[in-house]
């Protein structure tokens, strides 16, 4: 089932009443919302999930968003999702786990998302402990962006990680 631009713009304007709406109204309205779609639809899972999230029930948000990405959430949300999952894994305790979905999701795509990919995955190799690393990615994803020193900067993200 298609999904009309109206449900999308009634989803956005519940995320935008996000901070004015108490956390088991939002996941109420949410699960209406996402109740108006067909049994099983990938983006209801994925709604659904961050709302939990979004609310810090992040263990209850994991299956919605593996659901999600199992029944074949659309491009435009998959990727979201898999930052998301990841993120939560990684508040979960499941540093490991967050890792192989992030390095999996950089060798899969490239999009507007790289850099919030990128960001995620420094902040789960810090958990690992790898944090040279983590610091070398970040300066990485930040050096084109510099309006100045992008050359010496990407450089040096280059030779963070390398052996002293």
């Amino acid at each position: 089932m298609e999904i009309t631009p109206e449900w999308e713009q009634r989803c956005a304007a519940l995320w935008d009443a996000f901070d004015e709406t108490d956390a088991d109204e939002f996941r109420r309205r949410m699960a209406a919302l996402t109740g108006e779609l067909p049994a099983g639809h990938p983006v209801a899972a994925y709604e659904l999930a961050s709302a939990h999230d979004a609310t810090d029930l992040g263990e209850d948000a994991v299956p919605l968003y593996r659901r999600a990405l199992d029944t074949g959430l659309p491009e435009d949300r998959r990727r979201q999702a898999v930052i998301q999952l990841a993120s939560t894994l990684r508040a979960l305790g499941q540093p490991e786990a967050a890792a192989d979905l992030l390095l999996g999701e950089r060798a899969h795509t490239s999009d507007h998302l790289d850099d919030a990919v990128t960001a995620f995955l420094a902040l789960t190799l810090i958990d690992l402990g790898r944090e040279r690393e983590a610091a070398a990615l970040a300066l990485g994803a930040l050096a084109p962006h510099l309006p100045t020193y992008r050359i010496s900067v990407a450089r040096y993200a280059d030779a963070v990680t390398e052996p002293a």
